[in-house]
């Protein structure tokens, strides 16, 4: 178990960064395509997506990142987390758009970093 429990905080630190990356460029690329072509709003803007993608990431960050405040001590990597689900849970409150893909892209760029410095953390321990 000692073993296999560092292998698994790795491996979700690792999957956060990529969910993080990919929730960007979704972001991103539904603005360009929904704007430039006109289609796929129904799909690529559907609330469902950033709700299931919010709860995702509040799973991984919690249990890696909390797993490594815990083993590592050090705070950053926590608050800096939580601050990038706010900022992801603030695009849930707002209208479809804009001002949802800054909040959120902002939201999933601190959860990231957090995913970052928590692996950062673990190694220098």
């Amino acid at each position: 178990m000692a073993f296999t429990l560092p292998w698994i905080r790795d491996r979700l630190d690792r999957m956060g960064m990529v969910l993080s990356c990919l929730c960007a460029v979704h972001c991103v690329a539904t603005l360009v395509v929904v704007a430039a072509l006109g289609v796929g709003g129904s799909f690529l803007l559907n609330p469902a997506i950033h709700r299931v993608g919010l709860a995702v990431a509040m799973v991984v960050a919690g249990v890696a990142i909390g797993l490594g405040a815990l083993r590592h001590g050090k705070r950053a990597p926590f608050v800096t987390a939580m601050m990038g689900l706010s900022f992801m849970g603030g695009g849930l409150a707002v209208p479809h758009g804009v001002e949802e893909a800054v909040l959120t892209i902002i939201g999933v760029s601190l959860v990231a970093i957090g995913h970052v410095l928590n692996v950062r953390g673990l190694r220098h321990t």
